[in-house]
């Protein structure tokens, strides 16, 4: 085997290899004496089959398997002389003609190829104890569970008929139908049998339960109402619209009392167990988002304080991947990037600048990960994989036989654990105070589309 470096920019290196027909030839004759031993052709006694038949058999694919043994551990020596740490798997590209290629095949000629390898930088990680971050935390008040213990009690109060000749008041439960049209055309998603909507609950657009509090039972009304600017369907965003509504049924709330009855109609034994059973939740959603909003500001402090080349080869696949996400997103919504206020053009180049992001947090992370010697074990990847197959009822031995059959899947799971192991080690280093926020500042979306990696 013959290499020659042929290219070395940046992260990019290029070799030019040579495999010689006499190597490739030795190969090629021992896996002709392994097939004597395994082939069954008619004619001939096991292990009895001359090579030239053979070779007139299975001489191209066997040349092929050959070669493809041959520049994957020349490929691989390079990568071990050269210490290199590669960023993907190297790119090869074999001769243009094909009279080349097929000389090779026939193990007539040398075979000449060129790989292109782009390594991972030289990282230097910074000095962490520098850092300083606050832990935003929101401690559950006794006030946050009687009001989730409300909307438990809303969400289960007894309804009952109103006298006939009733009209319906805010906090009613009225059942309609309706037809909603758009410049006098029924528009798709518009029209509805017995909806049930309690008055005042906010859950349909702005303006339309207003209006039809004191409707009757039999009575019909015409409802305008605009679509918000940001409504989820940009078809209908902006847009006046009306809606006959027809009431057919109208119900007043009951009394609902916060006793142990009440807590076993939810599955709870007692009150105080329905109230802890509540902490408990609210606490890990709190937990939960604290430890987002800490962790993105730790991966911010990590991306002001790294600048180092990356490799284009990642930043190029992640982008593609993203990309992908935003436009097929944009195309199921129906929106363009004109709505969206920005340009194609723009909008690639945040994009871009999302992708060098997360690939250089990634390498950052990686990195600390090898130096603090941060291990997932398979006990991790298993409990990752049962809560994922979970994710799936009734499917879940096709998606546990999946992810064991496929070592780039199973690496998804692995990947995440790993990060925020790495996380957890970092948070160790760096200078951590605690803030007491309210509920609000703790739940507020600023910088919600903000990428955390």
């Amino acid at each position: 085997m013959q290499v020659t470096k042929t290219s070395d920019e940046g992260l990019k290196r290029e070799f030019r290899v040579v495999l010689e027909a006499s190597d490739l030839d030795g190969r090629a004759a021992s896996r002709f004496e392994d097939l004597k031993d395994r082939v069954r052709i008619n004619g001939f006694r096991p292990g009895k089959v001359p090579t030239a038949h053979l070779k007139r058999l299975y001489g191209r694919s066997v040349m092929a398997e050959v070669i493809e043994q041959a520049v994957a551990e020349a490929n691989s020596q390079i990568v071990t002389d050269n210490s290199f740490k590669l960023a993907l798997e190297p790119k090869v590209t074999f001769p243009e003609s094909q009279d080349e290629i097929e000389a090779a095949l026939e193990g007539r000629s040398d075979l000449a190829y060129t790989v292109a390898m782009e390594i991972l930088p030289e990282i230097v990680l910074a000095d962490f104890s520098t850092i300083s971050l606050e832990k935003p935390v929101a401690p559950v008040e006794d006030a946050d569970i009687d009001q989730a213990i409300d909307r438990l009690v809303d969400q289960n109060r007894p309804y009952e008929p109103r006298p006939e000749g009733s009209k319906a008041e805010q906090r009613d439960r009225v059942t309609i139908s309706f037809k909603g049209s758009i410049d006098g055309e029924l528009f798709e998603g518009g029209s509805a049998d017995d909806v049930p909507v309690v008055l005042g609950s906010g859950s349909f657009i702005p303006g339309f339960e207003e209006q039809i509090v004191g409707i009757a039972v039999g009575e019909t009304r015409t409802v305008n109402v605009t679509f918000p600017a940001n409504y989820l369907a940009p078809n209908l965003a902006g847009k006046d619209a009306t809606f006959e509504v027809t009431c057919s049924e109208i119900a007043v709330p009951g009394n609902a009392d916060i006793d142990d009855a009440f807590a076993k109609t939810l599955g709870i034994e007692t009150v105080d167990a329905l109230k802890d059973a509540i902490r408990q939740r609210l606490t890990s959603e709190r937990d939960g988002l604290s430890r987002t909003r800490l962790k993105r500001a730790l991966l911010d402090a990590l991306d002001e304080r790294h600048s180092f080349a990356l490799p284009e080869g990642l930043v190029s696949q992640e982008f593609e991947g993203v990309w992908a996400q935003v436009t097929g997103e944009m195309k199921q919504a129906g929106k363009s990037f004109e709505d969206e206020n920005t340009t194609e053009e723009a909008a690639r180049d945040e994009y871009r600048r999302i992708a060098e992001r997360r690939v250089r947090l990634g390498l950052v992370l990686a990195e600390l990960g090898q130096k603090a010697d941060v291990k997932v074990t398979d006990e991790e990847v298993t409990r990752a994989l049962v809560d994922r197959a979970r994710s799936f009822p009734g499917q879940e031995q096709q998606v546990w036989d999946y992810y064991r059959k496929n070592p780039n899947a199973l690496a998804s799971l692995r990947a995440p654990i790993f990060e925020e192991k790495v996380v957890d080690h970092l948070l160790t280093l760096v200078k951590l105070t605690e803030k007491r926020v309210t509920k609000d500042e703790l739940f507020r979306e600023e910088d919600a589309d903000k990428p955390t990696a």
